[in-house]
């Protein structure tokens, strides 16, 4: 699973040392006056306290009360840093290594996230150990990185106690251990890792290593869908769509398959348009349309047909039959056997092109290699309108698109 150094965005308020100011920024901050915590709280900053530095760090990468600035932030992470604030010191780290608010440097962010670490802070320890381990700017130490990821794990960093269960998992860099990695994959998912969530939601989805039990994948997946994850999202519309666990529940599966579908998720797309074609309104196959051009565009084959077959029938749209033939061949290139029938009968009835047995028997005989068998029909009836020589030639061009998609004759 690829990972990006995250960006951690904490505060550590200082004790009441400037009883006055410092609280009267901190109740600011709380009711999200932004500006008057930063007029409250940069007065401190200027005079050193470590930790109000870096709040405004993170308040101008944030841009919180101010323009976002990642250099002013910057400034002030470097301020803190010095004075070994170990938080200071993994956002400048990580500043470093994004090249945000200043040239991208690896050299200086592996510095940062040791000064960081060596202060016990879990977020410089995990960080500091998925460069190790990618060998990200520093040459690849396993060793290096496991402690670096347990100490992590052990210190309550959801991110780090997420790849200990990955790696437990699947035997890297130790002894694969099921039990423990479903233990750090858990005790990931219970500190609030929206993917570790996810992956406990899946197990118990689809009975990958735990009995099936629909109640705890419900339970994992909204966890993990309310903090945005668009594959928890997109199960939990399937679950509500088919009823598994739950009443089946139309207004609940449209309500996660559209929040999926909003982050681009091809497959919520797929189903949100399906479901919305069900509805009786124009409107509806209107919005269809959209959700499904949006799937087709991403290259799924289902919505490439399904929108070929708006096209082809004029459900949403105008009667189309070029766009429909575009979406279907799109589908059926990618071995769809209904798109590729369709196509067949299209250029069988010629009714939008120029009638073409040949086209219509290769498609159809596609369709039927592909496990068709109803083409089989339309095939032989093509076939009684040909001449040997067309079916010969139309023979020839199926076996050389098998040839070509590597599939089997």
């Amino acid at each position: 699973m690829k990972r990006l150094i995250p960006l951690f965005l904490m505060f550590v308020f200082s004790s009441p040392v400037y009883a006055g100011d410092y609280h009267d920024g901190f109740d600011a901050y709380n009711r999200k006056d932004f500006k008057e915590a930063i007029v409250k709280w940069k007065p401190l900053a200027e005079q050193g306290d470590s930790k109000i530095q870096f709040n405004l760090g993170v308040m101008y990468d944030r841009g919180q009360g101010v323009e976002k600035n990642h250099k002013e932030a910057v400034k002030w992470y470097r301020l803190s840093a010095k004075q070994e604030n170990s938080h200071a010191q993994n956002r400048l780290g990580v500043s470093y290594h994004l090249g945000r608010g200043v040239p991208r440097d690896i050299d200086q962010a592996v510095m940062w996230f040791k000064r960081s670490a060596g202060q016990g802070n879990a977020n410089a320890q995990y960080n500091l150990g998925m460069m190790l381990d990618r060998g990200i700017g520093v040459l690849k130490n396993s060793k290096d990185a496991m402690y670096l990821l347990r100490t992590a794990a052990e210190n309550g960093n959801n991110k780090a106690q997420l790849v200990l269960g990955e790696k437990y998992l699947n035997g890297e860099g130790m002894a694969q251990d099921y039990r423990e990695a479903m233990k750090w994959v858990r005790v990931s998912a219970e500190n609030g890792n929206a993917e570790a969530q996810f992956n406990l939601g899946e197990k118990h989805h689809k009975r990958l290593g735990v009995p099936q039990d629909y109640k705890k994948a419900i339970h994992w997946y909204t966890l993990s869908a309310n903090q945005g994850n668009a594959k928890a999202q997109f199960n939990l519309g399937l679950i509500y769509e088919n009823g598994r666990g739950v009443s089946p529940s139309h207004r609940e599966a449209m309500k996660w398959y559209r929040l999926s579908a909003g982050q681009g998720n091809a497959k919520a797309q797929l189903n949100l348009g399906a479901m919305l074609n069900q509805e009786p309104g124009a409107q509806d196959s209107q919005e269809a349309m959209k959700w499904l051009q949006l799937a087709a565009e991403q290259g799924l084959a289902d919505a490439q047909f399904n929108l070929g077959l708006m096209y082809h029938s004029g459900m949403g749209t105008e009667q189309n039959t070029e766009e429909a033939i575009k979406w279907y061949l799109m589908s059926a290139e990618q071995g769809h056997t209904l798109a590729q029938s369709n196509l067949g009968g299209i250029y069988g009835n010629g009714r939008g092109v120029a009638q073409d047995y040949v086209q219509a028997h290769m498609w159809f005989n596609l369709a039927v290699m592909e496990g068709n068998e109803n083409a089989a029909r339309n095939r032989d009836m093509a076939e009684k309108r040909m001449t040997p020589e067309d079916i010969e030639k139309a023979r020839m061009l199926a076996q050389d698109w098998m040839r070509k998609h590597q599939r089997g004759l």
